[in-house]
């Protein structure tokens, strides 16, 4: 217990017009984490309702206040956060009081023992609409299913992190969603311990239905990346010289046809798909060798970040 309360803590917000909740959340970490050594980082996504101004009206030492230039959406605000982040464990967390901070010390020793890289929570008796609740069970079915991830609760953001696991994610788009999985494909190991779930204490949801389609989007996506991102030209490649072996196959048939039985094929429809899928096939290949090349062009140039800070304040202050 000594070594965790000597280790720093960062503990990671991205906020959206959580005005009216940041103060209270403060609170309620600076009464969780007495004794430990942390900082709070609020990300601020360019928020409309006052939320910066709350935060430094609090004039607290231990807030840092990450402002972004736009409002980029949660994943890129969380990666901010986590590039900010200077402690040893990284605590990631929803500002809008559904997590409740007192979890944290309690999944904290999980880390420490050295046994897994991440502890993520599940939310026991979750106080969710069932607009949030459906795309949530579809994911972790989908992620079940599709990984060898058992993972029960994707959706719940409270979640610690060694630090070397949390800045090697590579989040993007709206990949906080899978923000586990990320980790479990970086080689983490995974703990799951249940965490308490309130309801939102003010302000609104920014979640809707079509959350749905985008879960399903992100997941297929992911689960690309995580087969064939080092290698495309594995999946196009493959794909595109069966298309043109059929193709050949087709024009060798009707080759056959003509030139053996003397019957006319120009008017054949099966000419076309001949064609077609000789057509297709070398599209399909040339494409898994661009992407090889912006494969390796990647791999090559990442010291750009996809988001912009416009400032950080530190106690009220900017730094």
């Amino acid at each position: 217990m000594e070594v965790l309360t000597q280790s720093l803590l960062s503990i990671v917000i991205p906020l959206y017009n959580e005005a009216d909740n940041v103060v209270l959340l403060t609170r309620k970490i600076h009464e969780s984490l007495e004794g430990y050594r942390y900082q709070i980082i609020y990300v601020d996504d360019f928020s409309t309702d006052g939320t910066r101004e709350a935060i430094n009206a609090m004039n607290d030492p231990q807030v840092h206040l990450v402002c972004l230039k736009k409002n980029y959406g949660q994943s890129l605000a969380l990666a901010a956060g986590i590039d900010y982040a200077e402690g040893e464990y990284i605590i990631t967390m929803d500002g809008d009081l559904q997590n409740d901070p007192a979890d944290i010390p309690m999944m904290l020793p999980h880390v420490l023992d050295g046994t897994c890289d991440v502890v993520t929570g599940i939310r026991q008796k979750r106080k969710d609409s069932l607009v949030k609740k459906i795309p949530s069970k579809i994911a972790n079915f989908l992620v079940r299913r599709a990984t060898k991830l058992d993972i029960k609760d994707n959706g719940c953001a409270l979640k610690v992190f060694t630090r070397v696991i949390a800045k090697d994610l590579n989040l993007y788009g709206e990949m906080h969603r899978f923000i586990t999985l990320l980790a479990f494909l970086e080689g983490a190991q995974i703990k799951q311990v249940p965490v308490r779930h309130h309801a939102r204490n003010a302000g609104v949801s920014k979640y809707g239905l079509e959350r749905v389609f985008k879960v399903i989007a992100d997941l297929m996506l992911l689960l690309f990346i995580r087969k064939y991102f080092q290698r495309p030209i594995h999946l196009f490649g493959i794909f595109g010289v069966l298309l043109i072996l059929l193709g050949l196959a087709i024009n060798a048939y009707l080759l056959l046809v003509k030139f053996g039985f003397g019957q006319d094929i120009g008017t054949r429809p099966l000419l076309i798909f001949g064609m077609m899928f000789i057509l297709g096939g070398i599209q399909l290949f040339t494409i898994g060798i661009v992407m090889e090349l912006l494969i390796r062009t990647y791999y090559e140039s990442q010291s750009k970040r996809p988001y912009r800070v416009k400032k950080v304040v530190v106690g009220g202050k900017p730094s």
